[in-house]
């Protein structure tokens, strides 16, 4: 059972789902003053994942305004460019999901997973990896052994985090940013967007199994892990780090599968739908490298999401502490029809997919039906579920194409 719940963790609500520096490219440096990290961590993706198939790839930290301090890497050309680095390439930025990190665009074959794939297409491209992931363990003065450091949600996230890399891709590059995001990487870039932040250093962004609304979730484990969650979790784990390596965590895995309603020996298909395309080999690739940690406060969040049905700020419970937090009683509401109208999105999700329902979908669609015509694409797959989208082994030639072409149209 204990292999059994590491296993599934993984996929638990993560959406409620070098050895030496690429010497030719730089060093690591903080975005805000170019400081040198004299720690940095001894071997990070580019070493493990991208460099070993022939391409360029440069390990840069970037700082947020709040002092944490992101691993981003960047592959700047593709594995047969012996042209030498052009500035000119349109530059991609990669978000990665909850209890993931940007290993997930890297797990299969180059000819198979889309960061590659987007290199050798031309394209300049960017791997973020979000605060409390392996190689963004770091802050300019507080320690990731402390509670502090764990004092945030996906609120800082979209507010903080994907504004610091988007503003650092900016100033290198002089060129406007597409985005590719999947599961969390797409509710925070909604979320973003609609708040306007940064969106004028963006050209274009493509969406997987996008996520804004949950009400229609249907995995039974996702369901009832949101409700602990909400619940009683906190005082179980506290407001700190949620490690899904840790005892904690193992024993309410434990709880949960104990529930007759939850099948924990089908762990993908019973948090994200039955996946048709995966390799297991890529499977066993994805499980040695995740989970990775997150905050507590924001599994809480995503769970306050499947609860409330709205896309809020995080609720701190009363009516006194929001009024202290937002100056309202109730957490300001994500209005995504705030989003330009005329900003071109590419949203593409399964209809097997538990955790972004097409119904979900649907009411997301709803927001955005405002959106000048043809700035708009919507692709349905009825047999892709939540996994399918970075891990398939269809997805080149069902999915990663019709994002380039969609680049390709918003030049």
């Amino acid at each position: 059972m204990g292999e059994l719940v590491m296993k599934l963790i993984i996929w638990v609500i993560v959406i409620i789902s070098i050895q030496k520096y690429n010497t030719c490219l730089g060093s690591r440096r903080l975005s805000s003053d170019s400081l040198i990290i004299t720690n940095p961590p001894p071997l990070g993706i580019c070493a493990s994942t991208v460099i070993k198939y022939g391409y360029k790839c440069q390990e840069i930290d970037v700082m947020t305004e709040d002092g944490y301090i992101l691993s981003v890497q960047r592959i700047p050309e593709g594995r047969d460019d012996h042209g030498g680095y052009r500035r000119n390439r349109q530059p991609v930025l990669l978000q990665h999901g909850v209890l993931v990190d940007g290993m997930t665009w890297l797990l299969n074959s180059p000819e198979q997973s889309l960061a590659l794939i987007l290199a050798d297409n031309g394209y300049d491209v960017w791997i973020a990896n979000t605060r409390g992931t392996s190689f963004s363990r770091r802050h300019i003065s507080i320690d990731p052994s402390k509670p502090e450091f764990w004092n945030w949600t996906w609120d800082e996230i979209a507010a903080r985090d994907l504004p610091a890399v988007i503003a650092f891709i900016f100033n290198q590059t002089n060129q406007k940013i597409h985005y590719v995001g999947h599961s969390l990487g797409t509710l925070i870039a909604l979320a973003s967007f609609s708040e306007w932040k940064q969106i004028d250093k963006m050209k274009s962004a493509a969406l997987l199994s996008p996520i804004a609304y949950l009400s229609h979730m249907t995995t039974p484990l996702g369901i009832l892990a949101a409700k602990n969650f909400v619940g009683e979790v906190t005082i179980v784990f506290g407001l700190a780090e949620f490690n899904p390596k840790g005892d904690d965590v193992d024993r309410f895995l434990k709880g949960l599968c104990a529930d007759p309603k939850v099948d924990c020996y089908d762990l993908m298909s019973s948090i994200t739908g039955k996946n048709c395309c995966l390799n297991a080999s890529t499977v066993d690739v994805f499980l040695r490298n995740e989970p990775q940690s997150t905050s507590t406060k924001n599994l809480v969040h995503l769970a306050q999401t499947v609860r409330d049905g709205v896309l809020a700020k995080y609720d701190y419970g009363t009516r006194a502490f929001n009024v202290e937090h937002y100056g309202v009683p109730k957490p300001p509401i994500y209005n995504l029809s705030n989003i330009p109208t005329d900003f071109p999105l590419f949203l593409s999700y399964g209809g097997q997919d538990a955790l972004s329902d097409p119904k979900d979908v649907a009411t997301l669609l709803d927001d955005l039906k405002m959106h000048d015509e043809g700035k708009l694409s919507v692709q349905y797959i009825k047999d892709y579920a939540h996994a399918d989208f970075i891990m398939g082994v269809t997805a080149k030639d069902v999915v990663y194409n019709k994002i380039i072409s969609f680049f390709q149209r918003n030049q």
